[in-house]
């Protein structure tokens, strides 16, 4: 039996447990930690490229109201106050589509934000090389135009993103004088539907006094009656005068007959008595007949005076109304008053590297402990 050699050289121990565990961590941080703040290192200080900001401030306000009490003035303060609602549409309108479709006919924005000495990160369509739609492009243009309001103020701050000074500007400008046609236009709106409600309703107020008035016309003519309390007052006066005057005629024929009886006057006073009866008949029965007298004609007379005159203040109120929506509208009700005008920036503002660096490193070292801290306890359970 062979003996080993005495200079054999010995088996070479393993490595402490501590330096394997020590070369995992080395790799671990290497990949969670130190490779993603290189890479963060290198765009954010080499590749990315410099975002200018346009700041303007603007706010939609509606002229005051003369000051009311008692109930006017409480649902003036509630109700009526539109100015915060008008302010949201002006928004809506900045970053939708139809905006986006002017400033790319105005400004060409689109090929702005594709220039090819922007970052393959920042420019349109950036990684998403395979959809250039508009679509696509109105989502990119959300991300560079925002919009805030405050509340307590009424103030509203339009924040534009461009690659340069003078896109920023221009596109901050484009969308402050879109803002106030749109301002305009429902202005324009709101005139013009509260000038056509008050001509509606003047129309139809002309209407109902035109046939109001034709209808007592037609009345009159056909009934030859004027005013039937004035005509059976005059007519009255009358019938009191025959009467008067059948009285004395009665008086004298009862005193002729008395005294000679056989007068020839009596035969003539008494033909006098007949016909003054006959008359007062007549014109009682032209008063009030029952068919022809003008009692039976007052009540349709008063009727048809009754609408005309109820016309006629309508028509008159409706006027007063048209002319109150004329000097309404004559007025700008909505307008859109800039506080700041858009600035041309002088300086880059965005993107923040060292923030953004310093935020990928705490992340990856966030990252990193939470790996190591999982993997420690998987070790310790297997071990």
């Amino acid at each position: 039996m062979d003996s080993e050699p005495l200079n054999a050289p010995a088996a070479a121990a393993p490595p402490p447990r501590w330096r394997r565990w020590l070369r995992r961590i080395d790799r671990l941080f290497i990949v969670t930690v130190l490779v993603p703040t290189l890479l963060a290192t290198a765009y954010y200080g080499l590749i990315a490229s410099d975002v200018y900001v346009s700041e303007s401030r603007f706010v939609v306000r509606s002229p005051q109201r003369p000051a009311q009490s008692g109930l006017g003035a409480l649902l003036q303060g509630t109700v009526f106050s539109r100015s915060q609602d008008d302010t949201y549409s002006v928004h809506d309108f900045v970053r939708s589509r139809d905006a986006l479709r002017e400033l790319d006919e105005k400004l060409r924005v689109r090929a702005a934000y594709s220039r090819p000495e922007i970052d393959v990160l920042g420019r349109f369509p950036g990684l998403e090389w395979w959809d250039d739609s508009f679509e696509a492009f109105h989502r990119y243009y959300q991300k560079q135009v925002q919009i805030s309001y405050d509340s307590v103020s009424s103030i509203s701050v339009l924040r534009v993103s461009a690659f340069t000074p003078t896109d920023a500007a221009k596109v901050n400008q484009a969308l402050l004088e879109m803002g106030e046609r749109l301002v305009n236009q429902m202005n324009l709106r709101s005139r013009q539907d509260l000038i056509e409600v008050a001509e509606a309703e003047v129309r139809l107020a002309e209407g109902r006094a035109k046939a109001a008035a034709l209808a007592l016309s037609s009345f009159r003519a056909d009934r030859g009656v004027f005013d039937p309390d004035r005509q059976g007052a005059l007519q009255l006066q009358g019938v009191a005068r025959l009467r008067e005057e059948l009285r004395d005629a009665e008086g004298q024929l009862a005193q002729v007959r008395q005294i000679s009886p056989n007068n020839p006057q009596v035969a003539t006073l008494a033909m006098r008595v007949e016909q003054l009866r006959a008359a007062v008949a007549s014109e009682n029965s032209r008063v009030t007949g029952r068919d022809s007298g003008l009692t039976a004609k007052s009540p349709a007379f008063d009727r048809l005076t009754l609408e005309r005159t109820f016309a006629d203040r309508q028509l008159g109120t409706a006027l007063a109304a048209l002319d109150s929506a004329r000097s309404e509208a004559a007025r700008k009700q909505l307008y859109l008053e800039r506080l700041v005008q858009p600035n041309l920036p002088d300086r880059a503002v965005e993107p923040r590297r060292l923030r953004a660096i310093a935020t990928v490193l705490l992340g990856s070292l966030m990252f990193w402990g939470v790996i190591s801290l999982v993997m420690a306890g998987v070790r310790e359970h297997v071990e």
